[in-house]
């Protein structure tokens, strides 16, 4: 009788082990509609009230861009520094093209971010992108702030969709290295208890294959830009495991591309659709969501 309860014991245990280290139950929506740095086409991009704006736009993830400041915290950004297009410097003045990569957001503390705007300056390229005073939040405000609208909204959970902006190149100069910064990135995610939410996406593999191996539950998206010059088959050879997202540039999208990713258990979700047109031909060649700047398309 002892043997046997024993040996009950160590089966519970066992499928108790294996049901832990399976991935989290919690799936990506059916059709994925994505706003794209919040709603960047409405919305200064980045920013807190862009994604609280794009909770009203029917979205179901909310895509962003993470970067590293020197006191190793974690926010929202498209590029490592104060891009010119939307930076207006403390004084007032707007920053030039030419002085932008001086201000290396990898090289200030979180403090000194908070010190330019990027909401006032207007984008070239989004007349319909309201002006209003904002600043590169942390990633951790983000995620508070949206659950917080969630609940009272009485929506559904969201998706984070996070791009890590690394490059070889700019190693330890714009940021830290692929495991530092996933480390971090992790630690802002775990702490706020979306991890079953979230979808790490990079151009740069070597992050995704340091989530795949330290955080193996987490959703991963590999970005694909421009026409590559190699197969599919070659990139999921290069990244060592099949990601849960192929994210491709969305005007390389054929119906082949959909359905080999599909054969390989990937979904589908091309960057960045601005069109109604071409949002609806996607979705008949089979995609499984889309990324646009514009959510109020959905």
């Amino acid at each position: 009788m002892k043997k046997t309860l024993y040996s009950f014991a160590a089966a519970s245990m066992l499928m108790l082990g294996c049901a832990s280290s399976k991935k989290s139950s919690v799936q990506l929506p059916q059709y994925d509609r994505e706003g794209h740095r919040g709603c960047r086409g409405l919305m200064p991009e980045n920013t807190i009230p862009a994604m609280l704006h794009a909770l009203d736009l029917n979205i179901t993830t909310l895509e962003m861009d993470a970067v590293i400041t020197k006191d190793s915290q974690v926010i929202l950004s498209h590029e490592p520094f104060f891009n010119h297009h939307i930076t207006t410097l403390p004084d007032g003045s707007f920053v030039s093209e030419k002085e932008e990569k001086n201000l290396n957001i990898f090289k200030m503390t979180y403090n000194e971010t908070q010190r330019y705007d990027v909401g006032l300056k207007h984008h070239p390229n989004f007349p319909k992108q309201q002006k209003i005073a904002a600043t590169k939040p942390l990633l951790s405000d983000v995620i508070a702030q949206v659950e917080a609208a969630v609940k009272q909204k009485g929506k559904q959970p969201v998706f984070y969709n996070i791009e890590t902006k690394s490059n070889p190149v700019t190693d330890n100069l714009f940021h830290p290295e692929p495991e530092q910064f996933v480390n971090l990135l992790m630690s802002v995610i775990n702490r706020a208890g979306i991890a079953d939410r979230v979808i790490i996406q990079s151009f740069d593999f070597r992050t995704l294959k340091v989530l795949h191996a330290k955080y193996p539950k987490v959703k991963t998206a590999a970005l694909i830009e421009g026409v590559s010059q190699r197969s599919m088959e070659r990139q999921l050879e290069e990244l060592g495991f099949t990601p849960t997202i192929y994210s491709p540039y969305f005007i390389n999208v054929t119906k082949e591309m959909v359905e080999e990713a599909h054969k390989h258990n990937m979904k589908v979700v091309p960057w960045t659709v601005n069109d109604k047109t071409a949002i609806d031909k996607l979705r008949e060649l089979g995609v499984d969501g889309i990324i646009s700047d514009y959510p109020n398309l959905f």
